[in-house]
């Protein structure tokens, strides 16, 4: 495995902005010429960046078969768009490496949790804006994402919203009501918004499901397609909901919703082979 660290910072970033790419060794055994890369973008109510939603997560994508990428993107007191623009460098630059690391180009999908969920569905919703390819001086289908994995993602801004989540992205700008509404990412859900893997939790009381069913069914509403899926047990924050990325009280297990780690390697084996 290679791995690198690429700069993705923007002159709004943090010093410890960074993106990690686990690239997969080609071997003159394996018949694959390219592999999909999945970019992680770990929860923590834009406040930090989890390590339960960061390399463990990575490494499930490599041991599937797929390039991986962890981007800790910049959190308070920075503030919107720059974590946005460091996840849309990260894949432009993944894209501009993509022969050098064997991507296949067509497939590179964006994979949050939490607020880390918010981030990647907020890149699927808005990388095609005019702003955002002008604002990194790249050509705006290098900025394309291919789908998206969203893990009990913040996306509401309104009576479900995750107030600490939007508050640390926003500063101030959280009492301009046309800003806040901005980061309500069920109302700009459109055409470029690409395919996605959705799981909730019903048990979830941090950010309720509702946050799920409103981007699911704007996206049905678009004929986007979606998968979607709902496990009743389990609170916040579950990561991989096994053992390997429970925190130290213990809390993080839930068999059930474990179960979502076979369902999206199926939805990636479907929608996104490898080749």
């Amino acid at each position: 495995m290679i791995c690198k660290t690429l700069d993705i910072k923007n002159k709004d970033s943090m010093e410890y902005a960074k993106a990690v790419v686990y690239i997969l060794d080609q071997s003159p055994e394996i018949s694959i010429d390219r592999r999909p890369l999945i970019i992680v973008c770990p929860g923590g109510a834009y406040r930090y960046t989890s390590d339960r939603e960061a390399e463990a997560i990575a490494m499930q994508y490599t041991s599937m078969g797929y390039h991986a990428a962890v981007l800790r993107y910049s959190v308070a007191p920075a503030r919107f768009p720059a974590a946005f623009l460091e996840l849309a460098r990260t894949v432009a630059l993944i894209r501009e490496h993509g022969d050098e690391w064997c991507v296949d180009k067509d497939k590179i999908l964006v994979s949050g949790f939490s607020a880390g969920g918010h981030l990647a569905a907020g890149y699927g919703v808005f990388w095609g804006e005019d702003w955002v390819n002008q604002s990194l001086g790249v050509d705006r289908e290098a900025l394309r994402p291919n789908g998206m994995i969203l893990a009990y993602p913040v996306i509401s801004a309104g009576e479900y919203g995750h107030l600490e989540s939007f508050r640390n992205l926003l500063g101030d700008d959280y009492e301009d009501e046309t800003k806040r509404r901005r980061q309500s990412l069920e109302l700009w859900v459109n055409k470029d918004t690409p395919p996605a893997f959705i799981w909730h939790t019903y048990e979830d009381t941090l950010v309720p499901l509702q946050n799920s069913l409103m981007l699911v069914s704007e996206m049905a509403k678009q004929n986007i397609p979606v998968e979607f899926h709902l496990f009743e047990k389990g609170g916040h924050g579950l990561a991989l909901g096994t053992w390997v990325t429970r925190n130290k009280a213990g809390y993080g297990i839930s068999d059930s919703a474990a179960e979502w780690v076979v369902l999206v390697r199926r939805w990636l084996q479907a929608r996104y082979s490898v080749h």
